[in-house]
């Protein structure tokens, strides 16, 4: 029933300044529209928005990811604009300066501004 549509993310923020900001600075990325609603980013043909609420980073899951290629190269990029990787025990994977590896499925998660988790995954 849903497998032609798209679908989307909702991050929430405690402070949107503070988000804009941080998904500019370590993301470059920049809002594509803003609105009552929030920030809505517009990112590989699809989108997410993030929306100010107080209950910002009570998850403890992961929040939003993105299919990458060059996922090491992409680690470097991001660690160097300040982000910081989490390390996470998973069985049957190996877990390396954040970057697990699973056979030949990667994966790194970091958290933004507002404590959601997000994940960079490369899957072949």
């Amino acid at each position: 029933m849903f497998d032609g549509f798209p679908v989307s993310a909702r991050l929430p923020a405690a402070d949107l300044d503070r988000a804009r900001a941080w998904y500019e600075q370590k993301l470059g990325l920049k809002p594509s529209r803003e609105d009552m609603g929030g920030l809505w980013y517009q990112t590989g043909g699809s989108w997410f928005l993030v929306y100010g609420t107080e209950f910002a980073g009570t998850a403890k899951n992961t929040a939003a990811g993105w299919s990458v290629k060059g996922i090491e190269a992409l680690v470097a990029d991001l660690r160097a604009r300040g982000v910081v990787f989490e390390e996470y025990e998973i069985p049957g994977a190996q877990m390396v300066g954040g970057l697990l590896t699973m056979g030949p499925f990667k994966a790194a998660w970091f958290k933004d501004s507002e404590g959601n988790i997000l994940e960079i995954s490369q899957v072949p």
